[in-house]
């Protein structure tokens, strides 16, 4: 008994100890993760955890903020918030403690002046700069005392459209005192003003998207209608920052869906949401990793029936340590962070009312060590700070930033201890293992990351140092290969001429051989292939068959470099890809010579064709054989021989179907041009028989299954 009671004991406090445990996983408020290359999120730990909301209580604020826009720090830690519901800036110490707020005060005039709905603010040498957007203007003032110093007025120059709105919301400014300057009304770029807030240019003008059926819409349009019409304009920026070298980053909003999409997944700069600019205004965002900016899979709801789908809706960008830095999607109040190259390092944050959950988050800004992100909706801000992870993860950019590559493997294998699917730790590795001399074993990690830039350049080490080592082998295999192929067409030659004149049957072999003297003597060819009966059906066959296996090879026998992910189409589908464009052209091309006194039959056009593929694996196969010994800068070779190919296929399908009928080079272009309309005729009645008779099997089935159930 007393067994017993001790097991049913020991049973309830291991059921209490788990219920104790089980509210500590529950607690988490996000998920931090990161995208694959398949374009699945993976799980990461966490970068950044929550510390604490920063409300008008703790800051000890008598008046709570209202619908705040911006938030921005200082050297010494100090928050800077943009007020706008309240007309106002509030300055915050590094232990988000109230020093002063900027409201009223005299201009330089001595009038009394105040600011309205002010909506950026940046700090900077030794100054705080607002943008006071309802007043239309820049104002400075000092950054200790918060003292007036100086207004910039909306900036006069020729360029600005007629009746042109300035509407400051947002501005960074660079050592030299260059403003640039986000209006939410101007759509040219942003605006460079001088150190004295004269106009200077327009930076970075975001394309707009125009659709064929605009463009010929808009030529009928007087001059009066194409300067009102707002669908040809530009997007405007909304949010801007600037870095230690002068380059700004600015976010926008306003692209269209399909664009942003487009340019996310095939990380594009056209229509991204976030770019990085020069003084030009050119955008040199560097771009190595495997999606764009935003989020990735943008049409997935999750479990919650009100989770967002759609694009990103960006609003912010803030620059961290060592050259990372941080978007905000206001639609998901998601923090995403990448590095300098454009590789994403996590993903982190939600929506919701836990510590951790953003509302409607407004802006980022980093401090230090910590992320502070505003939320308008709470008028606070939630302090995330970074976790041991985060800590490491930083570490190894630094020490790989500081050229330390020993340190940084280190560190990167550290993060693979806790995160074994980051692809950014398998290309740290991979990059100190190549500052080693280590070329196969940087291969390898490049590998796991499908990073073909590093790869490419570690091969290339690895083929130098082979060269080196055994060069007396190289000019041998090209000896032998020059050699090899010139016996062997001397030798098809030689065939040829002898089967010309013997009046024998042509053996399989020599049927085969034929194709030498077709490709290189195209009218001869083909004529002596129809009248001659040079050819054969099964050497047809057999040069379709081989098409096909060239095509099977190319696509599972290239190199690293040329097919990263290692997929390539199944055997099936690669005798689709060849024998139905073949049976199309012969059939379409059989229907309409029937009716334009071509003289080919079906035979002689399917023959002439399949010969005419004979091209194919004389180029193809030792173009694929080339990628093992290529990087990607020396892809053009391969992509060369590859279209000289088909160029060349074209051409002798063009002159054995002139050549099979008997055309006149105008009628046979002709003849050409209305086999491919016969060929795209012939796949649409297939279609529509296919679609037809799958519903016809579809209404018997259900006819067939109704009766079943109802005997």
């Amino acid at each position: 008994m007393n067994n017993k009671f001790i097991k049913i004991a020991a049973l309830t406090i291991c059921l209490i100890m788990l219920l104790g445990v089980v509210p500590a996983f529950a607690a988490s408020s996000y998920g931090t993760y990161t995208y694959s290359q398949d374009g699945f999120g993976i799980s990461s730990p966490d970068a950044y955890t929550p510390e604490q909301i920063v409300d008008t209580k703790f800051m000890g604020i008598n008046t709570g903020l209202s619908e705040p826009t911006d938030i921005e720090t200082d050297e010494d830690g100090n928050v800077y918030i943009a007020d706008a519901g309240n007309n106002r800036i509030v300055v915050l110490d590094r232990y988000y403690k109230f020093k002063f707020q900027i409201r009223s005060f005299a201009n330089s005039n001595g009038i009394p002046d105040s600011l309205a709905n002010p909506n950026g603010v940046f700090v900077g040498n030794g100054y705080i700069y607002v943008a006071d957007t309802d007043n239309k203007r820049i104002v400075l003032f000092d950054q200790e005392t918060g003292a007036y110093v100086k207004t910039y007025e909306e900036p006069q120059a020729d360029v600005f459209p007629e009746n042109s709105v300035y509407r400051p919301v947002a501005l960074a400014v660079d050592s030299a005192g260059t403003m640039f300057v986000i209006s939410s009304s101007t759509y040219m770029g942003v605006i460079s003003l001088n150190a004295d807030g004269s106009f200077q240019c327009f930076v970075g003008a975001q394309k707009v998207t125009i659709t064929a059926w605009q463009k010929l819409w808009r030529a009928f349009m007087t001059d009066e209608q194409r300067k009102n019409t707002e669908q040809f304009l530009s997007t405007e920026f909304n949010n801007i920052t600037i870095d230690h070298r002068g380059f700004i980053y600015v976010t926008t909003s306003s692209i269209d869906e399909r664009d942003q999409q487009s340019a996310t997944e095939n990380n594009s700069a056209e229509f991204s949401p976030v770019k990085k600019l020069n003084i030009q205004g050119d955008d040199i965002m560097k771009r190595t990793g495997f999606f764009g900016f935003g989020e990735v899979d943008v049409f997935t709801k999750t479990t919650s029936k009100t989770a967002p789908v759609g694009t990103s809706v960006i609003v912010d960008v803030a620059l961290g340590p060592q050259n990372t830095w941080s978007i905000i999607d206001q639609k998901r109040s998601k923090i995403y962070t990448y590095d300098e190259y454009g590789d994403l390092l996590f993903i982190f944050g939600d929506t919701g009312t836990q510590l951790g959950n953003i509302r409607t988050a407004s802006a980022i800004t980093y401090q230090g060590e910590k992320i502070l992100v505003l939320d308008k909706n709470t008028n606070a801000f939630t302090v995330f700070e970074r976790t041991e992870y985060g800590n490491i993860l930083l570490n190894a950019i630094e020490n790989q930033n500081n050229r330390n590559y020993d340190s940084a493997k280190k560190d990167w294998e550290s993060i693979l201890q806790r995160n074994n699917n980051f692809d950014a730790a398998y290309i740290g590795i991979g990059k100190a293992l190549y500052r080693s001399g280590k070329w196969t074993e940087s291969m390898e990690y490049f590998t796991s990351a499908y990073d073909t830039e590093n790869y490419s350049n570690a091969f290339k080490m690895y083929r130098k140092e082979w060269v080196s080592k055994y060069i007396y082998i190289v000019p041998i295999v090209i000896i032998a290969v020059c050699v090899g192929v010139t016996k062997f067409f001397g030798y098809a030659a030689k065939v040829n001429q002898k089967v010309a004149v013997s009046g024998k049957k042509r053996t399989f072999w020599q049927e085969i051989l034929y194709a030498n003297h077709l490709m290189f003597h195209p009218f001869d060819g083909f004529w002596d292939l129809k009248h001659e009966k040079r050819g054969s059906l099964r050497g047809a066959l057999f040069y379709l068959v081989f098409a096909i296996v060239t095509f099977t090879y190319q696509s599972s026998g290239a190199s690293y470099v040329f097919n990263p992910t290692g997929n390539y189409p199944s055997i099936f589908t690669q005798i689709l890809s060849v024998v139905v464009p073949v049976v199309l052209w012969v059939v379409g091309n059989w229907c309409l010579t029937t009716l334009m006194e071509g003289e080919g039959s079906l035979k002689d056009i399917f023959i002439a064709t399949c010969y005419a593929l004979a091209p194919l694996p004389l180029l193809i196969i030792p173009a694929t054989i080339a990628t093992n010994f290529l990087t990607t800068n020396e892809a053009a070779l391969v992509t060369l021989l590859e279209s000289f190919a088909f160029i060349w296929v074209g051409l002798l399908i063009f002159t054995g179907t002139m050549v099979t009928h008997d055309y006149s080079l105008f009628k046979n272009i002709i003849t050409c041009l209305g086999t491919i309309i016969a060929m795209v005729f012939i796949m649409f009645l297939a279609l529509l028989f296919t679609t037809m008779l799958t519903n016809v099997i579809g209404f018997i089935t259900a006819v067939v299954t109704e009766i079943t159930y109802r005997m």
